[in-house]
């Protein structure tokens, strides 16, 4: 501490420069004569004397306060945001330099990382942005303050104007922050230093249904965009979004949160981060929610936005019913919700396809979003929306990558039949091994060890293995996902006759097939339990899974929107957080 305050000037080592001015000749002087008894800095001085007496000129001593002030800029500019409210406090000349907006206008755009990720690598594009490795977001804020009255707030705001047309432009404009006024040093203390905790992927608390939230920081603002399936059943349109709310500067040093739902425009909300990745919102203007032609109205607006279609449109009487429940359901959660963060899977080089979001079909509950990771030998399907029967953060499907299937020839591909012998062959086969992995494993809790260079028992006694059943294909040169290469020729597939499908334009070829199970239940998720299926995977981006005693037949197509900040810091966070999530709808 001490050499630090003798570089720098300041301290009790020679004493502060402004505190010798206000002395008189006589206390600086004894000051001056004091004897410096540091051995750090004794040494420091010792081997610059020696420097100083060679050959070469002498080296002069510099402080840092005897820096030209744009020098001391770039330095600022370039340490942590956190450090700067210290580094203010050092003297009156490097708080005066902590003013000047350069400094945080760079920490508005810095890259910022999560507490676990700290230490991990990141590299910046060639445009400042983007390209972010492990986890890594930038806050993004590369606006001019001074323009933003001419370009607007942001590139997706007008969203609000857009799909509101009752909201008049003058009435928007008038709640837009003063930006004029507006300095960066008050962007990042007061809004993205201070909420930075709730940016990333989050899934909100609606009961059974669930739900995709990204919060982001777009322009000035920090929004959460909600994100939606596309309209049933069109599986490969893109994703859908609305904004839930967003937090800005309304004044200097005061952030404000507002609330988006609704069709009245923005108004008062409230934001309060409950514990570590977990906050909740709440709407302080409830009325801001109603139509003037009351719930009838607010039903068929939301039906429009939610499904595409009026309910005269839909024919199907037990979808009616559904539709009805999830929008009474959904109303009561519209003046206050808590979220919960999710983390997108990791990747491995060995995986089937790269993991991550899908929209897949649901036979009347329409469009779902679903997480498919890998775990070892096995994939697993997780809803992050759901429905009464299986609600969100349930495993919708598991796949055993151990076991491929072998489609039926071309002339039996339309023969249910057929299918449904070869995979219940693949399933009693599955269970056999279970058994013997059981009892071996009761065996060898049992018996003592045997003498050194002498097999166990089992191993002697056991004769040769089953073959595997008719249809089923082992894969070769090992049993994991890295094993299994898919091939870009394919195979012809057809759903056989019978089979269900909401959506009748999918692949007419697929790379291959293995054995899997789908999770069906009752309305309430009663005796919830999995029967046996078939997992197809038709390219890198779309599967699909038939359910046999459904007869039943689920597309999925990959969600191509970019999520920042939402990938996992570790794989054990990442499992960690499908238990829970899971655990919370069990």
């Amino acid at each position: 501490m001490a050499v630090c305050a003798r570089l720098c000037g300041v301290g009790p080592s020679r004493g502060c420069r402004r505190r010798q001015h206000r002395r008189g000749p006589a206390e600086a002087a004894a000051a001056d004569s004091e004897p410096d008894t540091d051995p750090e800095e004794e040494r420091i001085e010792a081997g610059a004397a020696l420097a100083g007496s060679g050959p070469g000129p002498s080296v002069p001593r510099c402080s840092l306060l005897e820096l030209p002030p744009e020098l001391l800029v770039e330095i600022f500019a370039s340490l942590p945001g956190t450090d700067l409210p210290s580094l203010a406090q050092v003297c009156t000349k490097f708080r005066r330099i902590l003013h000047t907006d350069t400094i945080w206008r760079r920490r508005c755009r810095e890259v910022w990382l999560r507490p676990e990720q700290k230490g991990q690598r990141f590299r910046l594009g060639s445009d400042g942005g983007g390209d972010l490795e492990k986890g890594s977001r930038e806050y993004g804020v590369c606006e001019n303050l001074r323009k933003l009255e001419i370009t607007g707030v942001s590139c997706r705001d007008v969203y609000a104007k857009r799909i509101n047309p009752r909201v008049k432009s003058g009435r928007f404009m008038k709640i837009l922050p003063d930006y004029e006024h507006m300095e960066y040093r008050d962007v990042y203390t007061c809004l993205l230093h201070r909420y930075r905790h709730i940016l990333g992927l989050w899934q909100p608390d609606i009961g059974p249904y669930g739900g995709l939230l990204n919060v982001v920081v777009d322009g000035l603002f920090i929004i959460g965009w909600m994100y939606l399936p596309p309209h049933d059943p069109h599986v490969d349109d893109p994703m859908r979004f609305k904004p839930l709310f967003r937090i800005h500067l309304m004044e200097r040093k005061s952030a404000t949160v507002e609330c988006m739902y609704g069709h009245k425009g923005p108004h008062h909300g409230h934001i309060q981060i409950v514990k570590k990745d977990e906050f909740s919102t709440k709407c302080n203007q409830t009325d801001h929610h109603r139509m003037s032609g009351g719930r009838q109205e607010e039903f068929r607006t939301w039906l429009r936005e939610e499904w595409g279609r009026t309910l005269e449109d839909i024919f199907h009487e037990h979808m009616q019913e559904l539709i009805l429940m999830k929008f009474i359901y959904t109303s009561q959660y519209d003046n206050c919700l808590t979220y919960r963060r999710i983390y997108l899977p990791p990747s491995h080089p060995d995986d089937l396809i790269k993991p991550g979001l899908f929209k897949g079909t649901y036979g009347s509950h329409g469009l779902e979003i679903v997480m498919l990771s890998f775990h070892g030998r096995r994939a697993r399907g997780t809803k992050i929306t759901g429905d009464p029967n299986i609600p969100a953060g349930q495993q919708t499907v598991e796949v055993d990558l151990r076991h491929r299937i072998q489609l039926p020839e071309a002339e039996n591909l339309h023969n249910f039949n057929e299918l449904s012998r070869v995979v219940l062959e693949v399933r009693e086969q599955v269970r056999q091994e279970q058994q013997r992995q059981q009892e071996g494993a009761q065996e060898d809790s049992q018996d003592p060890a045997p003498p050194a260079g002498e097999p166990p028992a089992k191993e002697a006694a056991a004769g040769p293995a089953e073959g595997p059943a008719e249809g089923h294909q082992e894969p070769e040169g090992g049993s994991g996902a890295a094993a299994q290469q898919p091939t870009e020729s394919g195979q012809p597939f057809v759903l056989p006759v019978g089979v269900s499908s909401r959506n009748e334009d999918y692949p007419r070829a697929c790379r291959m097939c293995f054995y899997g199970t789908g999770l069906i239940a009752g309305h309430g998720f009663t005796s919830p339990e999995r029967t046996p299926g078939v997992f197809i995977l038709f390219d890198d981006d779309r599967f699909g899974f038939i359910w046999l005693e459904l007869k039943s037949f689920s597309l999925y197509s990959r969600v191509k929107a970019t999520f920042q900040n939402a990938d996992a810091p570790s794989p054990q966070a990442f499992d960690e957080m499908l238990k829970n999530i899971q655990s919370l709808t069990s």
